[in-house]
């Protein structure tokens, strides 16, 4: 669903759970992983740059299967502990989508803050 042009998010704290719930969707897109998994998945594919806190991770988790856009159940891991496993829903598909869209709102206009087009040319 497009969203306004005048749209904006309303306060620091929903951007960063926007993000890590972006974050978290797109790693779950492909398959299911259980927490200390995701963690690793979004600081790998991040470079060593995102660290995601179990304080932050979990709280996350459980916002996101709240919400339908993840569901859970336990399995065992492949050192043969049991753990919760989460995946991404069709839901959790389409909201993917709509995120990443956003995203791309929000990084186009932060660059274009960051490096303003050059006047005159």
């Amino acid at each position: 669903m497009p969203r306004p042009k005048n749209f904006r998010y309303q306060n620091r704290i929903e951007l960063l759970q926007g993000t890590l719930d972006m974050l978290i969707l797109r790693t779950l897109q492909w398959g299911a992983q259980h927490g200390y998994a995701i963690s690793r998945a979004i600081q790998a594919g991040s470079g060593d740059v995102l660290t995601v806190e179990t304080g932050s991770l979990y709280p996350a988790l459980h916002r996101l299967e709240k919400q339908g856009w993840i569901a859970a159940g336990w399995k065992l891991t492949e050192n043969n502990q049991r753990a919760k496993f989460y995946r991404l829903t069709a839901t959790g598909r389409k909201h993917l989508v709509n995120e990443e869209s956003r995203w791309e709102e929000i990084v186009k206009a932060v660059s274009s803050v960051m490096k303003p087009a050059m006047e005159g040319q």
